[in-house]
């Protein structure tokens, strides 16, 4: 009913792939009862009249049909019985296209649907064929593999170490700290190589906010000149210029 639109083309939805796919190997791989009946009846029709078919080789080919189908319900019953052991269970189904395109579906199984012998899966409300089941994995597991590769995604994002700048820092200190808050059994699915190269990203911030600050603590203070704007108390010799009215020291009094 409902389907992506890219490029003004329809695209096949994931669940109905799914379901083209288990119709078209079931289509493929099995003959019912009423196809068998079918060709025995056109092998009767246009048989040799001079050397007919005899009655008991038709008989034994019917016992022999009649066998197969038993093994065939069996078989169904088992995929049923399987597939209802999935309901609660986490699994990953993974489904080829009709352009070709591998897709995958994750989540829980809510319910089992079976049609025409054949089981689907219902996840996420889109039901899916059984044949289709990639993994069935605890919810703790997918959960720490989908964390771990979003930790390796955002790693791969930052530039080389020579081209980090304080431009990163929100970039790194968020990943650091999504490591630092990962479990020891999250931390098993990320390689050694990239907790490596990220405490160098961490050292070589930490080392570009050190240089940062210490620039700022160099800054020349504005200094001033000595005898501007500064009051020293001291009064100025004036001994020189003001020469003593008397005549100076030694002087005759005048008559």
């Amino acid at each position: 009913m409902i389907a992506p639109i890219e490029n003004g083309k329809l695209m096949e939805s994931t669940s109905a792939a799914s379901i083209a796919n288990g119709e078209k190997k079931k289509s493929n791989s099995t003959v019912d009862k009423d196809q068998f009946l079918q060709l025995l009846v056109a092998q009767m029709k246009y048989q040799d009249p001079l050397e007919p078919t005899s009655n008991t080789e038709y008989i034994s080919q019917y016992a022999t049909f009649s066998e197969l189908e038993q093994m065939q319900n069996m078989s169904a019953s088992l995929e049923l019985a399987r597939a209802s052991q999935l309901v609660g269970h986490t699994v990953v189904v993974k489904v080829v296209d009709s352009a070709g395109r591998t897709t995958t579906a994750q989540g829980n199984v809510d319910y089992i649907v079976y049609e025409n012998n054949k089981a689907y899966l219902s996840i996420n409300g889109e039901l899916y064929s059984i044949d289709d089941l990639d993994m069935e994995a605890d919810p703790n597991y997918l959960a720490a593999y989908t964390k771990a590769a979003d930790f390796m995604n955002a790693y791969n994002k930052l530039p080389i170490l020579p081209l980090l700048t304080l431009e990163h820092k929100d970039a790194v200190e968020a990943l650091n700290k999504t490591y630092q808050e990962m479990t020891n059994y999250e931390k098993k699915f990320i390689d050694d190589d990239f907790v490596t190269g990220l405490k160098k990203y961490v050292d070589r911030i930490e080392a570009l906010k050190a240089a940062e600050e210490n620039n700022g603590d160099n800054k020349p203070d504005d200094v001033e000149k000595p005898g501007e704007g500064e009051d020293t108390g001291e009064v100025p010799d004036d001994s020189e210029d003001n020469e003593d009215e008397d005549g100076g020291e030694g002087s005759e009094p005048q008559a």
